[in-house]
């Protein structure tokens, strides 16, 4: 009995059901004597189809029992892999407890073995999974155990491994190498023969060499044949590139710290999860994951992220507790991380110790491998389009049997052999899927590729192309994504604790006297030197360049513990300082989590240490003591950030050295707290010169923009307006969502901003104040936007989850947004089946450009695990660029798709026809039908550009789309129509004759004695050379009247090949229509006619082209006309977005504004992944409060 299926990886992108099975031998030898007597086809079809190998071979049995796994993805596809059960026999000295005591009784490896001292396991996409036997489950190898504590990572692998442990965990873990196997040419030629577009070709040809199709026949093969070496050539040269990337840095040298105290040089490849590497100097590329434990690294993570901001990692805190250390650490784990791929520019020892990193994962578990593994295994995207073109394909093969079940009839009752009725019958199957269209839409997407590339938009997902196309909404970061990543220091307004003083504005060329205000900004930052030039965040340089200090990195300070810091130093250009300099003897990096960072400083001389914090004013402010925080601290930050200024709260305290014990090993709890305010840095960020017209453009284009923001909300708000991503016409409610308190329910409050910003100028000195009005407002759904930040949208989510759609529909800002809540963010966008894209250029981004249907990270690199899109273009004018080629793949995708199903369908119209008089198409007219009109549109078809403007509406999505099925099924019936018009007229001629096919061009009474005579047979004959003419006209028709300029691609005349070739296809079928050559009959196998019936045809096929084209044009390609169908017809979209739009659009009390509504019933979050909803509370009726008092309801 099949058991329930297990989950692999739950709750992860490769999430996978793994079954149990057990190979029965009788099975097995009767599926080996299936082989040899099916020529291989049965081997083929399991290769294709592993569960029918599985079900054939083996029986279900409990996962413990398996030596077969048949694994299911768990998205759409549904698609099934075979995996054998494999074992290893670690090598373990002495007993079990010897075991336990070398790796630890929770340790993966202790509860994998078995008792006869095996290891069961299976390897899924480059990943080795162990069989748990205490759990009962498959679990990975080649990570550090997930659940240990901090205090468990410090202790048990501070010092190292022993050798023992090194060599078990290796035989377990396997080496630590990520290699990209290029696999031999005769496994690749097989894996291509056996595809089942392949087969179908062996099928095809087979058929017609039965059928005496011999040239056809030959000519197919070798563009099989170099098909399948062009196929292989690129594989093997994608795999030599992947390979390459894969094993840089594979094999370096590194130093390992054993247990005993060694230090030992070994390879990177002998690395094990909890080995201990040292970190020396810069320029060393990491071979693995690994925690830092001690000391300071800086690392360049553009690999990953496309962050060319160098980051600071700090060492994994000595946190007490047993939960995991990724849980004690929080949402910024990753700032303790050095991860495998990236450099090491810079290491800073902390005391007497050593700069060192437990291995924290190896081989492709590690941040490198996740990249090399998310090309190799592309997840599968566009699966409803790839399940209708699998309907639609089936519907082609029904259509085709139906014809050879009218081919068995025709044959049978004319006393046809039954040889003759079963070629004939196979032979119309052949024509049931266009042998071009996996090749045409695959070319499509390589010259769509390679146009993004010309534009410096580099693309590992090439299938994502497409979805880019159905783009309706995008998302951006602000900061160095829409505004410049530098930022212009304005100025600071200190703070004396009860208010504030005047601005001291840095551009007057004054120096900031000496104080804790300089303290702070020349000492609380990240940055480093490098090659002798400053380097680190943006805002950190102008803050230290605004102080005229100097930094110098690695000074000996003369503590006790001689900690190696960072100095900073008065420079030439600074003020008189009574100090000579401030040691920067501790960090704690920012944190976007945390929005804050903080140092641990001590001037030159005095003993007592200071510490210095700058973040977000909010966040400042709740660490240092209320009466040091000025009570209109609110309104200035409301009078700054409203006009677009990017505001930094800054504040201090002393610390008497003597309550530290360690610096290094101090939490940052014990020292962020009873903060003296010490003011606010001003600084302005402003927008990129792109920013504005991309996001106008985007807006005409009927694309939504919304920004999802680190910053401030009102300085969000400011830059929204700015740029144009909210109209200055528009009214602006921001919302407040407050916690449930003791005695009072989670609360949301709608506050209405008014004021305007005078054409933009930060010296108007205008800006946005919060209205407290009750008059009720009437707002349609196009004049208003939310704006809210990171924590009421979490408050959003857990108490008002109902609001969570209709504050989506017009939320434009989202700011104090940490990277969780972008991705969260994303995917509510996406619940409203809108198709998302995001624009990111940081590590912060990363989970939401993941989760976007389209992510596009801003870099300098050709490919990252950020995104599948990554811009070399240092604005946002690379999100229109790759949505008009999305747009443009996309139409092209479906044009080939029609036009290729058009040519199945013309053929196959013209195969009925001829059947009937038992007829056949003659190899002639194949070669010409197949070779110089079907395979030159499928390579050049593609060539059309994108569409120089956006277009206000989407391309369709769809192929089961009411128009494409619409276009198919008329140029069918007109095909029909054409083609039997003419066959019926044929018959009608005086001069037709079944069996004369010489004397229908010789002039009246003249003699045939002077002329060769030809014998008519099933290809030579009137009716096969009209259904020859007629049916390549028609498809020339065709190419001109499916092939799509505006508004999504450029104009026909603008592919010159394309044009080029139609026109030779027009001039020669109007020549071989009017030639009276000879020559030309014999070698084209065709029959002499008169010239009006010349003329018929050709008035028949000019008369069939208007009709076409205007149909196409005037009726399937009318978008307005569609629009009032849809409109008469009640049409009811089925996208969510838009029936919400619709809802609120009669809801006139929509959106609220100035009142506060509470919430009746709370939510429980059951996993870190899901949240479940109780019963979702609804807005009430407006009800309008006195003037000046906000309305107050319970939300029920």
């Amino acid at each position: 009995m099949q058991e329930k299926p297990v989950l692999l990886n739950q709750g992860e992108d490769s999430e996978m059901e793994l079954f149990g099975y057990k190979t029965v031998r009788w099975r097995h030898t009767l599926c080996i004597i299936g082989y040899i007597f099916s020529l291989g086809f049965l081997q083929a079809l399991f290769y294709w189809k592993p569960e029918l190998d599985v079900w054939c071979q083996c029986i279900p049995c409990s996962l413990s029992q398996a030596d077969v796994i048949l694994r299911r993805s768990t998205d759409e596809h549904k698609q099934y892999y075979k995996k054998e059960v494999k074992e290893i026999c670690p090598c373990i000295p002495g007993s079990e407890s010897t075991l336990q005591i070398i790796t630890g009784v929770n340790s993966i490896i202790s509860k994998s073995l078995m008792k006869q001292g095996k290891i069961r396991y299976i390897e899924v996409q480059k990943i080795r999974y162990v069989w748990n036997t205490v759990e009962g489950q498959f679990q990975k190898t080649g990570i550090l155990e997930e659940e240990l504590s901090c205090t468990d990572i410090h202790s048990k692998f501070g010092s190292g491994l022993t050798q023992e442990e090194q060599e078990l965990r290796q035989q377990v873990c396997g080496l630590n190498k990520i290699e990209v196997e290029i696999k031999p040419i005769w496994v690749l030629l097989f894996t291509d023969i056996f595809n089942p577009f392949y087969v179908f070709q062996a099928y095809t040809l087979t058929v017609w060499a039965l059928s005496g199709y011999f040239y056809n026949g030959g000519i197919i093969l070798s563009i099989t044949f170099l098909s399948i070496c062009a196929t292989l050539y690129s594989l093997r040269k994608e795999s030599g590139k992947l390979q390459k990337m894969a094993q840089s840095y594979n094999s370096t040298m590194v130093n390992v710290l054993q247990k005993n105290g060694e230090v030992k040089e070994v390879e990177s490849q002998s690395l094990v999860p909890g080995d201990v590497i040292l970190l020396t100097g810069s320029k060393l590329f990491l071979p693995c994951d690994a925690i830092l434990i001690s000391g300071v690294c800086t690392n360049n993570e553009g690999m990953l992220t496309g962050e060319s901001i160098p980051v600071t990692k700090n060492a994994l805190p000595h946190t007490e507790g047993t939960m995991p250390w990724k849980i004690q650490c929080g949402e910024d784990y990753k700032r303790h991380i050095l991860f495998c791929g990236t450099e090491v520019v810079q290491t800073k020892a902390q005391g007497q110790d050593l700069v060192k990193a437990v291995v924290l994962q190896t081989g492709f578990n590690t941040a490198k491998g996740d990249l090399i593994r998310a090309i190799l295994y592309n997840k599968p995207v566009n699966i409803k389009l790839h399940r209708e073109a699998i309907q639609f394909i089936y519907v082609l093969v029904g259509i085709a049997l139906c014809g050879v079940i009218y081919t068995s009839i025709v044959y049978t009752i004319n006393g046809e052999s039954v040889r003759e009725t079963v070629l004939r019958s196979l032979h119309l199957l052949t024509q049931a899927v266009n042998a071009a269209l996996p090749a045409s839409l695959t070319i499509n997407l390589l010259y769509a590729q390679k146009r993004l590339k010309k534009l410096g938009i580099f693309c590992i997902s090439p299938q994502r192309i497409n979805i880019a196309g159905k783009l309706n909404l995008v998302c951006f970061d602000k900061t160095g994504t829409l505004t410049e990543d530098s930022l212009d220091l304005c100025g600071v307004v200190p703070s004396d604790g009860h208010s504030f003083q005047k601005m001291h504005c840095f551009p007057s060329g004054e120096t900031l006297p000496w104080g804790p205000l300089l303290g702070a900004m020349a000492s609380c930052h990240s940055l480093i030197t490098l090659n002798g030039e400053l380097q680190g965040d943006p805002l950190d340089m102008k803050m230290f360049e605004g102080t005229s200090w100097e930094l110098e990195n690695h000074s000996e300070h003369g503590t006790e513990e001689s900690i190696s810091c960072t100095m900073v130093k008065p420079g030439p250009r600074a003020g008189k300082v009574p100090v000579e300099g401030i040691a920067i003897l501790h960090q704690f990096p920012f944190s976007s989590a945390l929005q804050r960072m903080s140092v641990i400083t001590q001037v030159t001389g005095e003993s007592n240490l200071m510490v210095f914090m700058k973040g977000a004013p909010e966040m400042v402010i709740r660490f240092c003591k209320p009466e040091t925080v000025p009570l209109n601290v609110s309104k200035k930050l409301e009078f700054y950030t409203g006009q677009g200024f990017r505001v930094i709260g800054l504040g201090y305290r002393l610390l008497e050295k003597e309550k530290l014990q360690t610096i290094q090993h101090v939490e940052r709890e014990e020292v962020e707290t009873d903060l003296i305010f010490l003011g606010l840095l001003i600084l302005e960020n402003s927008l990129k010169p792109e920013t504005t017209g991309v996001l106008q453009e985007l807006t005409n284009a009927k694309i939504r923009s919304v920004m999802s923001t680190g910053d401030n909300l009102q300085t969000a708000v400011n830059i929204g307006v700015n740029c144009g991503m909210i109209p200055k016409s528009s009214k602006i409610i921001i919302i407040e969502a407050k916690e449930p308190q003791k005695d009072s329910p989670a609360e949301i409050t709608w506050k209405t901003m008014i004021g305007t910003l005078e054409n933009g100028h930060k010296e108007s000195g205008s800006h946005f104040d919060i209205s407290d009005e009750g008059d009720h407002y009437t707002f349609s759904t196009e004049t208003f936007h939310f704006a809210t930040d990171g924590k009421s949208f979490q408050i959003l989510l857990q108490h008002f989850y109902n609001l969570v759609p209709k504050i989506l529909q017009n939320g434009t800002v989202f700011a104090r947004m940490t990277p969780r809540q972008k991705s969260i963010l994303i995917e509510e966008f996406q619940k409203l089946d809108y198709c998302v894209g995001m624009c990111g250029d940081g590590a912060n981004d990363c989970g939401a450009l993941k989760m976007a249907s389209v992510g596009i990270s801003v870099s300098q690199l050709e490919a990252s695990v950020a995104s599948p899109f990554t811009s070399n273009i240092p604005n946002i004018s690379c999100v229109p660029l790759l949505i008009k080629e999305g747009r443009n793949s996309l139409v092209t995708s479906f044009y080939m798709f029609k036009f290729l199903t058009m040519i199945t369908l013309v053929e196959m119209t013209s195969l009925v026809i001829l059947f009937w008089k038992q007829k056949m198409v003659s190899e002639s007219h194949y070669l010409l039908q197949d070779f110089a009109l079907t395979i030159p549109i499928s390579f050049i078809g593609s060539l059309n550009g994108p569409a120089p403007k956006l277009a206000p509406y989407r391309p369709s999505g769809r192929i089961m789309s009411p128009s494409l099925l619409l276009s198919v099924f008329l140029h069918s019936l007109f095909t029909i129509i054409l083609q039997t018009t003419a066959f019926v007229l044929l018959q009608q001629q005086p001069w037709y004759n079944e069996t004369d096919i010489s004397s229908a061009c010789l002039p009246l009474n003249q003699s045939t004695e002077n002329i060769t005579m030809r014998v008519p047979d099933k290809t030579v004959n009137y009716i096969t050379t009209m259904e020859w003419i007629v049916t390549s006209m028609n498809i020339v028709i065709l190419e001109f009247v499916l092939c799509k300029g505006r508004p999504f691609r450029q104009y026909l005349y603008t592919n010159y090949m394309l044009t080029l070739v139609i026109t030779i296809h027009v001039a020669v079928y109007i020549f071989l229509l009017f030639a009276n050559i000879e020559s030309i009959y014999l070698f084209f196998e065709a029959v002499c006619t008169p010239y009006y019936w010349r003329v018929y045809i050709f008035f028949m096929l000019l008369i069939h082209f208007v009709i076409s084209y205007t149909v196409e044009e005037g009726i399937l390609e009318n978008r307005k006309l569609w629009i009032l169908i849809k409109r008469l017809c009640n049409y009811e979209s089925k996208s969510q977005y838009k029936k919400l739009q619709s809802s609120l659009e009669m809801d006139t009390e929509w959106p609220p504004h100035n009142r506060t509504d509470y919430a009746s019933k709370s939510v429980s979050v059951t996993d870190s992944k899901t949240i479940v909803f109780t019963d979702a509370p609804s807005l009430p009726a407006i009800n309008s409060g006195k003037h000046g008092t906000p309305c107050r309801h319970n939300v029920i």
